[in-house]
C-alpha cells in the first residue's frame, strides 16, 4: 500500500451519522492493542480556537523535551498534517504501513468504522510506535461520542469557546451543546475551561466536580494587551504567585490571546500533574508556533493575509483583527464560501470593511459558485466580480490591491479555499509580480532604456567573466528587454572578437545555441517578436563549449533570486552550461526586496543594471 492507496481507503469512508458512538472505534483500539491506554493525552473541544490551542501547547511541551503528538482536523493543504509529531507530519510510508495493518481489522468489522474512526485509531498507533510523551489531542466534532473520546483520562481535558454549531448533533442552546463537549472529562483529569459564556462554565464546572476533578477557569483579567502588530503581539500574564511575567505571542488577533488565557492556564495544569515546563519553554512555544490560514500573513506588497474563517463567529473575530491591525488598509477580500454556511451573516460582518470581492468557488461539491456569490454581494450593494480559478483569483486580488493606495488582499471563507490558496498562493504571487516587474520595466522611455542598455553593456564589457571569455551566449531583446546593441558593437570592434552565440527555443521546450550565419536571412522572427537565429543558417553550439551566458529575467531580489527567464528556457538549459559563468541583466526598476523561491530555484551569481553589477554568494 502506498500513501495515496491509504488516503484513497481512508476518505472512501464517510462520516458515520447513523449512529453516532464510542463502539467502533473502541473495537478497532482493542483489536490493535490499545496503543490508547499507553500514552497521556491533553483533550481538547470546542468550537472554536481549539486549533489554535492545540498547536500552541504541542510547540510549548515540545520546547520543553517532550516528544509531543499532535492530531487535529481537517488539514489545510496536505493530508498528513493531519497526525504530527515535534511538528513534523507523519511520513507517507508510516502511514500506509499502519493504515494496512488496520485496514485488514477494519474490513472484518461487522459496522465499518467511519473516516473519522479510522485516522483517529491509525494516529494513535503512530504516536504509541512512536515513543511519544505526551499527545495533544483535538476533538473533531462534540466531545462525549467524538472517536477521540475513546481514550482514558486525560491529563488535562480543555474546553475553549462555545458557541452555537451542528446544533443537529449537539443540541440547541449552549448548555446542551456544553453538555455535549464536557463528555471529554474523565475521574482523574485536570479540567481547564475557557472564560465564555457563564451557563457553558457552569456545565463545565459541575461535570468536573460530579468527577471529582479539579477545576480551572482561563481568567482573561490575568492577561493584559501591550502591543500587537504583523509581526505578533505582546502581552503580560499574572501567574498564580501573581508575579507578572511579559510573552510575545507570534499568532495575530486578540481572539488569540484569549486562546493563550487557556493554554497558559493548561501549562499551570500540566505543572501541578508533575511535568516540567519551564519558562523558557513556554515563551520559545508562544514565540515560534505556527498555525497556518490564521490571520496568516503570507506576503507583505502588497499586504496578503490568508484566514480560514468560515462562520460569523469566525469572521467577528476576523473583521476585529482588521479594524485593530489594518485600520487604514483598503481591502479586497478574496472570498470562497459553502453553499449551507451562513455566508449572509459573514457577509454582513464584511461588507463595511470592504473595498471589492474577488469571489470564487471553493473546491467542494458543497461549494456555492463564484457567480452566485457575486450577485448576492452586488444585491447588498457590494463591489465583486467572479473568477474561475484560485490562481487568477490570487493574481487578480493581487492586481487590484496593488492599484489602490494602501490595498491588502485578505482570503477567507472556507477551510477548503484556505488550503488550496495557501497551495497554490508561490506560484501566482511570483506571476503577479512577475507582471508588475515587466510593466515597470516598460514604463521607461525608449530614450530611457537605451541609455540605461547602453550603460549596461559598457559593465559587462569590464567584468572579469566577460574578459576571459571566448564564447559568449548572449539575446535578442524584445519589447521592454535590456538592449545588448552595444555589446555586440563592442564584439564587432575588437582586435580579437569573441564567438556569439543566440537561444532557440524549441517547441519541445529545449533551448539550444546558434551561431548564426551572416546576414539578415540567418534570421528569423520568433514568438514575441523576439528574433532567433535560422539553425540551417547557421550551427548548433553544445553547452559545454560556452564561457559566458548572458541572461534577460523580469526581475531580481537582493540575494540574487530572480523570477522570469525566458519561460523556463533558461532553467532548462543552464545546468547543461556546467563550465560556464552566468550574468543575469535588468533595469534598476527591476530589483525588489525579496522574490518568493521554489525548491528549485537557483539565486544568479551575479546581475547588472545600469548602476551597478550585484555580486551574490
Amino acid at each position: 500500500m502506498t500513501a495515496q492507496e491509504a488516503i484513497t481507503y481512508i476518505e472512501n469512508y464517510s462520516w458515520s451519522t447513523t449512529r453516532l458512538g464510542l463502539d467502533r472505534t473502541k473495537a478497532l483500539l482493542a483489536a490493535i492493542g490499545d496503543p490508547q491506554k499507553k500514552l497521556k493525552f491533553i483533550h481538547v473541544a470546542g468550537s472554536n480556537g481549539k486549533g489554535s490551542t492545540c498547536a500552541m501547547l504541542a510547540e510549548i511541551c515540545k520546547q520543553a523535551g517532550y516528544r509531543t503528538g499532535l492530531y487535529i482536523s481537517p488539514y489545510i493543504q496536505e493530508f498528513t498534517e493531519r497526525i504530527q509529531i515535534d511538528g513534523v507530519n507523519i511520513p507517507g510510508e508510516r502511514l500506509a504501513e499502519i493504515t494496512e495493518r488496520v485496514k485488514k481489522i477494519a474490513d472484518e468489522m461487522e459496522d465499518h468504522p467511519s473516516q473519522f474512526e479510522l485516522v483517529t485509531a491509525i494516529a494513535i498507533e503512530y504516536y504509541y510506535e512512536e515513543h511519544c510523551d505526551l499527545v495533544v489531542l483535538e476533538v473533531g466534532m462534540g466531545g462525549a461520542l467524538d472517536s477521540t473520546n475513546a481514550i482514558d483520562a486525560p491529563e488535562v481535558a480543555v474546553i475553549t469557546n462555545i458557541g452555537l454549531e451542528h446544533t443537529e448533533y449537539l443540541g440547541n442552546t449552549l448548555e446542551e451543546i456544553a453538555t455535549t463537549k464536557s463528555g471529554i472529562i474523565k475521574a482523574g483529569s485536570s479540567v481547564v475551561c475557557y472564560d465564555g459564556a457563564p451557563e457553558v462554565t457552569d456545565v463545565v464546572r459541575e461535570r468536573a466536580a460530579s468527577l471529582g476533578c479539579s477545576f480551572r477557569l482561563a481568567d482573561h483579567r490575568r492577561l493584559t494587551p501591550l502591543a500587537a502588530s504583523l509581526d505578533g503581539q505582546e502581552f503580560r500574564w499574572e501567574k498564580e504567585n501573581g508575579d507578572p511575567v511579559t510573552y510575545r505571542l507570534a499568532l495575530l488577533g486578540e481572539h488569540q490571546l484569549y486562546n493563550t488565557c487557556v493554554v497558559l492556564t493548561v501549562c499551570e495544569a500540566l505543572v501541578q500533574r508533575g511535568f516540567s515546563l519551564p519558562e523558557a519553554a513556554i515563551r520559545a512555544g508562544l514565540e515560534q508556533v505556527k498555525w497556518p490560514a490564521r490571520f496568516e500573513v503570507l506576503d507583505r506588497d502588497p499586504l496578503f493575509i490568508l484566514d480560514g474563517g468560515h462562520n460569523p463567529q469566525c469572521a467577528e473575530a476576523l473583521a476585529k483583527s482588521v479594524r485593530e491591525l489594518l485600520p487604514d488598509r483598503k481591502i479586497v477580500f478574496l472570498l470562497g464560501v459553502l453553499a449551507d454556511k451562513d455566508y449572509g451573516g459573514i457577509l454582513d460582518l464584511m461588507l463595511p470593511l470592504a473595498e471589492e470581492f474577488i469571489c470564487l468557488t471553493p473546491v467542494s461539491d458543497r461549494a456555492l459558485p463564484a457567480e452566485d456569490l457575486a450577485a448576492f454581494i452586488q444585491e447588498k450593494g457590494g463591489q465583486a466580480v467572479a473568477v474561475k480559478s484560485i490562481p487568477a483569483g490570487i493574481k487578480t486580488a493581487l492586481l487590484h490591491a496593488a492599484a489602490l493606495d494602501g490595498g491588502a488582499v485578505i482570503a477567507f471563507g472556507s477551510l477548503y479555499l484556505a488550503g488550496a490558496v495557501r497551495t497554490e498562493f508561490r506560484a501566482s504571487y511570483r506571476r503577479f509580480m512577475r507582471s508588475c516587474l515587466i510593466k515597470a520595466r516598460e514604463a521607461q522611455t525608449e530614450e530611457e532604456r537605451e541609455t540605461r542598455s547602453q550603460a549596461i553593456s559598457r559593465l559587462i564589457s569590464a567584468m572579469p567573466e566577460y574578459e576571459r571569455a571566448q564564447t559568449v551566449m548572449i539575446y535578442k531583446w524584445t519589447r521592454g528587454e535590456v538592449r545588448l546593441d552595444l555589446l555586440e558593437e563592442i564584439n564587432r570592434e575588437a582586435a580579437s572578437p569573441k564567438r556569439f552565440l543566440y537561444p532557440l527555443c524549441l517547441d519541445e521546450g529545449e533551448m539550444i545555441a546558434i551561431e548564426p550565419g551572416s546576414g539578415e536571412d540567418a534570421w528569423k522572427d520568433g514568438a514575441f517578436g523576439i528574433r532567433e537565429p535560422l539553425a540551417e543558417k547557421g550551427h548548433i553550439v553544445p553547452p559545454e563549449e560556452i564561457d559566458l551566458v548572458i541572461c534577460p529575467m523580469s526581475g531580481f531580489d537582493e540575494r540574487g533570486n530572480r523570477i522570469g527567464m525566458g519561460g523556463g528556457f533558461y532553467d532548462r538549459y543552464l545546468p547543461k552550461c556546467a563550465r560556464a559563468d552566468v550574468v543575469a541583466v535588468a533595469y534598476e526598476v527591476q530589483k525588489v526586496t525579496e522574490i518568493p523561491t521554489e525548491d528549485h530555484d537557483v539565486a544568479m551569481p551575479a546581475v547588472v543594471t545600469e548602476e551597478k553589477v550585484y555580486r551574490f554568494n
